[in-house]
């Protein structure tokens, strides 16, 4: 999958061996669970998604966490890749995981679902959690990665500390801005998504509630025109080319970001629903502060 600007429109539209110990338990998550007991404090964790992967850094044990994901050390990606390169990085296929001797496999909705039926055909227990898809949903991610490391007291307190930063980023805006998220092949995000969320906390409003979208949906460069956004918010760029990108260097949004406050996102902190996107918040309050200045 290549994590290019569009990564924001992907993320909007956007898992014991033999040998493991302790007493088996079930773990309750928003996505799958494995038929089979996970252990109740396991010792040699496998994770192959970039969400799951920030997350079971945060909060595993010092030794627990065995393996992250490739992405996980790609700082384009991920907002960890720095402390990822304190483990092994594995690439999602059965056998290297299988190699490794995993207690416990942590995956995503999203992930290779072969290899998640591969694994659990070996007897190894996987937990499948969704990606969350609005800030009240971060919480809830922490405490079900929690459960499944049996770490549930650190995330507790990784929970407060989330929403007490969350509520400190919060401010009273009686006349907001209003920004435009507009991304490869014109993709864009409304209130009901991660990314519409992040954008309301720090004080924005979202044309694309204005033209009807709620969740994700593509915004006419007709409409983004109409709507001439006091910012317009866009993924990245990464190396080489892709068509779908193409759209973002139209006149029209060309000149739209040169008479506007016009943003690029740090996609690493919006893709996944992890305490990093605070950072993201933060970079949008800061944002719509100069907005408001100009």
């Amino acid at each position: 999958m290549r994590l290019t600007g569009s990564i924001l429109a992907l993320a909007l539209l956007l898992p014991c061996a033999v040998g493991g110990q302790g007493h088996g338990r079930a773990v309750t998550v928003t996505g799958e669970v494995a038929s089979d007991a996970v252990p109740e404090r396991p010792g040699r964790v496998v994770s192959i998604n970039l969400c799951t992967d920030q997350l079971a850094m945060l909060l595993a044990a010092p030794g627990q966490l065995l393996s992250v994901s490739h992405l996980a050390a790609e700082p384009r990606s991920s907002s960890m890749a720095e402390q990822a390169g304190a483990y092994r990085l594995n690439h999602g296929r059965a056998e290297e995981i299988w190699l490794m001797q995993p207690d416990l496999v942590i995956a995503g909705s999203f992930s290779r679902r072969a290899t998640v039926d591969m694994l659990r055909r070996l007897g190894v227990p996987v937990v499948v959690m969704d990606p969350a898809y609005s800030l009240a949903q971060v919480s809830d991610r922490l405490r079900e990665m929690g459960a499944a490391l049996g770490r549930e007291t650190e995330a507790e307190q990784a929970v407060r500390d989330f929403e007490a930063a969350l509520e400190a980023l919060r401010d009273e805006v009686s006349d907001p801005p209003r920004a435009a998220i507009y991304d490869a092949n014109g993709y864009t995000a409304g209130n009901r998504t991660l990314a519409g969320e992040i954008l309301a906390t720090a004080g924005f409003a979202n044309i694309a509630t204005e033209a009807g979208v709620a969740g994700v949906g593509r915004l006419p460069l007709e409409l983004l025109a109409m709507a001439d956004p006091d910012a317009v918010i866009s993924g990245r760029r990464h190396p080489g080319a892709s068509r779908s990108e193409e759209i973002l260097d139209h006149p029209v949004v060309q000149a739209l970001r040169d008479r506007s406050a016009g943003a690029v996102l740090t996609d690493r902190d919006w893709v996944c629903g992890t305490p990093h996107v605070l950072n993201a918040i933060a970079e949008m309050r800061a944002l719509r502060r100069t907005v408001a200045a100009e």
